[in-house]
């Protein structure tokens, strides 16, 4: 009797496949080379280095005080922008693209833990020649179902799953690391906006004090009672100021042509929409930068170092895979026969099965030289991750410390204002009343003009310290990311829905 024919050498070489399945699942539950990924342990300090002033405080910097940050500063025009360069914003786009990469790939790589299948069927119709044959002409028809496994009893597809979900989870946090640093640049260009818009009604204001200025020393020049000198001194003051206007509106126009790009949306589109003057808006006074050991969990960056660290180190266990033999399985039933009305008989029916191992033994070590490899891309992984953690605490150590030296400055150059202001006017009085030369009203109007763009400049300043501080904490990716995930887990089920529909 022919061992593969009929329905009892089916049935051998399915309980044949079945034991060899049983076995395969048991032993590779057993083995998975490689070293298995332990968290780097970092030591931090328990505190920052600088000292914590002007409003900041040591409190815990959690997903919540962070989730939102520039609602703190109570604009409405500000978080409107926010939630349209979420939407529209075309790296964060591509940040995105990136994360639906990855998780296919760790779908290709998965599928080798399991067999793979193929239906095949053909029909062959051929006439043989009169002088061999005959000439008699002759069918062949033939469908076939042929499966294939190669086992994973060393863990090598394993280690490359894990790989491949760490990649996963590092271009997420990657997603993440965009998000933050789009918040920030949305944030920092509305500031320059709102900025130059102060720095122009400075300018204005003092160009038009000046104006007045330069037609009393004519006046009085006229009258005899001044100097050509003086008239002369109030013209280049008032020109001088009117040349710092067009840099000013050149400023302004950058920054809204910047916010418009970010997001995602023509230069020229927020002209209309960012018109309106309205002053930088005010921070609060009370800002929680926490700990050191906060950084390390809400930082994207570091985080993603971290699952480039976990993939590379799991990359090392699919080299070593590579050392240990490959078995696999094969199987297939089928269907033959020289006409078709015979093709679904009892005796068409065709089957085998067998098991195959595979072992390379010699390659010139390219094997262990592919771990070396892999092992050396895993201590740069791992300095890599060290080079992350190490700067973002001098980020977060840099924007602590501009902060709040910049609060003090602005707080300086408030009161500096104020007297600048007095003076100006107390020159004015006397200039009029003939008990002062005009060098001191140069010098006072000059001297205001100028702690005036300095204090409108640190106004700006010290709200983009604030927003540095707020990116350098790790702020704003938690809520908002876990809304663009959920969104991303819905296109993916209608993807699939679609796809199930069409086959």
């Amino acid at each position: 009797m022919n061992l593969f024919s009929g329905k009892a050498a089916g049935k051998r070489i399915a309980e044949s496949a079945r034991a060899l399945m049983l076995a395969a699942l048991i032993l590779s539950g057993c083995a998975t080379v490689g070293p298995d990924y332990t968290p780097p342990a970092t030591e931090l300090s328990k505190s920052w280095h600088t000292p914590l002033k002007s409003g900041l405080t040591a409190e815990e910097t959690g997903p919540a005080s962070l989730e939102k940050w520039w609602t703190n500063l109570n604009d409405p025009e500000l978080s409107s922008l926010m939630t349209r360069a979420i939407a529209g914003n075309r790296d964060l786009r591509k940040a995105r693209a990136r994360v639906r990469q990855a998780r296919a790939s760790r779908g290709v790589t998965r599928a080798g833990l399991f067999p793979t299948l193929d239906v095949s069927s053909s029909a062959t119709r051929s006439r043989s020649s009169e002088e061999t044959g005959g000439g008699t002409t002759s069918s062949f028809y033939v469908a076939g179902l042929d499966a294939g496994w190669e086992l994973d009893l060393f863990g090598g597809v394993r280690r490359s799953v894990e790989a491949a979900e760490a990649d996963l989870q590092a271009s997420q946090e990657d997603l993440r690391d965009a998000l933050v640093s789009l918040l920030a640049e949305v944030a920092l260009n509305y500031v320059e906006v709102r900025k130059y818009q102060d720095l122009l009604t400075v300018a204005e204001s003092n160009l038009a004090t000046q104006q007045e200025t330069f037609e009393l020393t004519r006046w009085r020049q006229q009258a005899g009672l001044s100097d050509e000198l003086a008239v002369q001194q109030a013209r280049y003051n008032l020109e001088r100021t009117r040349s710092q206007i067009p840099t000013l509106r050149t400023g302004l126009e950058e920054a809204k042509n910047n916010l418009a790009v970010l997001l995602g949306e023509q230069p020229g589109t927020l002209h209309g929409e960012l018109e309106e003057r309205k002053p930088v808006p005010v921070a609060n006074p009370a800002v929680a930068a926490g700990v050191p050991a906060d950084v390390l969990l809400q930082r994207p960056d570091v985080r993603r170092a971290e699952r480039e660290l976990a993939a590379q180190t799991a990359r090392i266990g699919v080299a070593t895979a590579e050392l240990y033999p490959k078995f696999t399985l094969s199987g297939s039933i089928g269907l033959e026969a020289f006409s078709s009305s015979n093709l679904f008989s009892s005796g068409s029916r065709t089957a085998g099965g067998g098991a195959g191992v595979t072992w390379r033994i010699f390659d010139a070590r390219a094997i262990r030289q592919n771990i070396e490899v892999q092992t050396a891309l895993q201590e740069q992984a791992l300095t890599g991750y060290e080079t992350a953690v190490l700067n973002a605490l001098k980020e977060v150590e840099n924007a602590l410390t501009a902060y709040a030296e910049e609060e003090q400055r602005r707080q300086a150059l408030s009161e500096a204002v104020s007297a600048a202001q007095q003076a100006a006017r107390q020159a004015g009085y006397k200039y009029q009343s003939g008990l002062a030369d005009f060098d001191s009203v140069l010098e006072a109007q000059r001297s205001l003009l100028i702690l005036q763009e300095e204090l409108a400049q640190s106004n700006g300043a010290v709200l983009s310290n604030l927003i540095r501080l707020y990116k350098a904490l790790g702020g704003g990716w938690t809520s908002l990311a876990a809304a663009d995930e959920k969104q991303e887990s819905t296109n993916i089920s209608k993807r699939e829905s679609n796809e199930s529909e069409i086959r």
